[in-house]
């Protein structure tokens, strides 16, 4: 009987062990998806997921998202620290009259999005937002195209922070989102007291409603943007918007091409708006330069602004530089 027992004993102990195990091993560091892959799988290398919605559930917080192949991955909401990189592959998400990856995370998580494709374009149903950050501590958008968000408000990325974020948008193409005022290729607008620090590097905005707007029109968090290295043009309004009521909003312009834009090219609007600009070209625009409602629009550098079709504009003040 004591045989018996301690058998039961150990017989236990080992289904224990193995629940135990495959609950530690539901969720992976590191799962895969293809184009030719099934949700039902458990995202590893050799037997991968179909979408990103499939991989995620099963990729723990801080952990990678990998293409095999390429394929359409669907849109997805991701609600941690995670990490989905492409860069090998062709790696699309078609939004249809929805958004294509929308961020809502807790306070403390990072997401990045690399090498991905979001795409917005079916004419019938177009797509609302590429990528919508809600809540977070950051969002890296690193070598992705964002373009076809063609709705009246469609937004490449829109950042609506509910709580203090950083954004970062390098090495990517932001293209023909929008149809009227209210769309952007990229919009800053936290909520509430949230602020925002933004860097757009080497970035192509190209096309949209509007280029890049910072609107301080709601909430009173201050928005802080860098631009740097990057060409907005084409766009059908501003090229490059900072709108505020009496929230702090500084932007700083540096090394871009803001061209051909169908409204102003830089506008500063509200006493809360301060826009510096150096070593930009500003050209082609029906304005270059303005700033109203008592906003500053500085020049602390060498800026060609010239060119344009109605007025060049002048900036409110010059500043040497330090």
């Amino acid at each position: 009987m004591k045989n018996l027992q301690l058998w039961l004993s150990v017989f236990a102990l080992a289904v224990a062990s193995l629940f135990f195990v495959s609950g530690a091993q539901a969720q992976a560091t590191r799962t895969w998806v293809s184009g030719v892959g099934d949700d039902v799988n458990p995202c590893s290398r050799t037997a991968p997921c179909k979408t990103f919605a499939g991989a995620i559930s099963k990729t723990a917080a801080g952990g990678i998202i990998n293409c095999i192949d390429p394929g359409g991955f669907g849109s997805v909401t991701i609600t941690k620290s995670i990490t989905i990189d492409c860069r090998q592959v062709l790696a699309g998400v078609l939004a249809s009259a929805t958004n294509g990856v929308v961020i809502n995370a807790a306070a403390a998580d990072v997401v990045t999005l690399r090498g991905l494709t979001i795409d917005g374009n079916p004419p019938a149903a177009p797509g609302l937002n590429g990528v919508r950050f809600l809540a977070g501590a950051a969002l890296i958008i690193d070598e992705c195209k964002i373009s076809g968000f063609t709705s009246a408000t469609g937004t490449g990325v829109d950042f609506s922070n509910s709580g203090n974020a950083q954004l970062s948008i390098i090495n990517s193409v932001i293209s023909n989102n929008g149809s009227a005022s209210g769309g952007s290729g990229v919009i800053i607008r936290p909520t509430g007291t949230a602020t925002a620090k933004v860097l757009i590097d080497n970035v192509q905005i190209l096309n949209n409603s509007q280029g890049v707007r910072v609107d301080g029109t709601t909430g009173t968090g201050a928005r802080r943007v860098e631009v740097m290295r990057s060409a907005i043009s084409g766009n059908l309004f501003q090229g490059v918007a900072g709108v505020t009521n009496a929230t702090v909003t500084n932007v700083l312009l540096s090394n871009n091409v803001i061209s051909n834009n169908g409204s102003i090219g830089i506008q500063s609007s509200g006493a809360g708006s301060t826009i510096m600009i150096g070593n930009n070209v500003i050209a082609g625009n029906d304005t270059g330069i303005n700033a109203a409602g008592g906003a500053q629009l500085i020049s602390y550098q060498t800026n060609n602004n010239n060119l344009n079709t109605t007025a060049n504009g002048t900036p409110t003040a010059t500043q040497a530089p330090q």
